[in-house]
C-alpha cells in the first residue's frame, strides 16, 4: 500500500512515484489530486508534460474527467532538467511517450532532494511495456497501479485496448479510440481480429491468384 509522503524529513535526497495503469482508470487524476495537495501545502511545483500531448490544451494536464492543472510541455525529456530548478515536487504527465532519457532524470531531480510523480501508461495497446515506464517503475520507491472498469465484463481493467485501425504506438485518443478491458475481454477480442486479420490476407491472396 502506498503511504504517501510529502518532504523528506530526514535526508537531502527525493523519491520516485509512478502511478500507471490502463487509459481511464484515474491516473492522471491521481496525479493531479497530489500535485494539488503540494501547492495547497506551499511547496514549490512544476509539472511537464510531452509536446506531443495536445488533446485537451497545450498548457494544462487534464483528466478524461476535466479535473485540470497548468503544466509546461516540452519536447524532450532533458528540458526538464534545466526548468527543474528551486523546486520542491515536479510532475510529469503522459511519461510513456518521453525518450529513455526521463529515467535518468527523474534520478537526477531524485538526487537533488526533489519528489518526482510520474503519470503514464504501463502498457501500449498491444499489450506490451511502453517505453520508459518499465524502468521508471522499476528505480521508483513507491509504484501505484490503479485500474479502469473493463466495458466489457465490468470486472478490473489493466489493457487499453484501440478500436481503430493504426499501428502506430502513439496515437492519442479518448472513448471513441480506446476501451479499457480485463484481460480475458482482451484475450478474446484479439483473438477474434487476428482470426479476421488472417482470413482477409487469405482472401486477397486467392484474389491476385485469380
Amino acid at each position: 500500500m502506498f503511504l504517501e509522503n510529502t518532504i523528506n524529513q530526514h535526508e537531502h535526497f527525493g523519491w520516485i512515484e509512478v502511478i500507471c495503469g490502463s487509459m481511464f482508470s484515474g491516473k492522471t487524476e491521481e496525479l493531479i489530486r497530489r500535485l494539488k495537495r503540494a501547492q495547497f501545502a506551499k511547496q514549490k511545483v512544476e509539472i511537464f508534460k510531452p509536446t506531443v500531448d495536445n488533446r485537451y490544451a497545450d498548457d494544462m494536464v487534464v483528466s478524461h474527467d476535466e479535473n485540470e492543472i497548468r503544466c509546461t510541455p516540452v519536447p524532450a525529456s532533458t528540458n526538464i532538467l534545466l526548468m527543474a530548478t528551486d523546486i520542491d515536487v515536479v510532475g510529469i504527465d503522459e511519461a510513456q511517450f518521453f525518450d529513455d532519457e526521463i529515467v535518468n532524470v527523474c534520478n537526477q531531480l531524485a538526487n537533488r532532494g526533489v519528489r518526482v510523480i510520474v503519470a503514464g501508461l504501463d502498457m501500449d495497446f498491444k499489450g506490451n511495456p511502453f517505453g520508459p515506464m518499465p524502468a521508471l517503475m522499476a528505480t521508483a520507491e513507491y509504484v501505484t497501479k490503479v485500474h479502469a472498469i473493463c466495458t466489457k465484463t465490468g470486472n478490473l481493467a489493466h489493457y487499453s485496448h484501440r478500436k481503430v485501425s493504426g499501428e502506430n504506438l502513439v496515437m492519442l485518443g479518448q472513448v471513441h479510440e480506446y476501451e479499457p478491458l480485463s484481460r480475458a475481454a482482451y484475450y478474446k477480442i484479439t483473438q477474434e481480429e487476428q482470426k479476421k486479420k488472417k482470413e482477409a490476407n487469405q482472401l486477397q491472396n486467392k484474389t491476385h491468384e485469380q
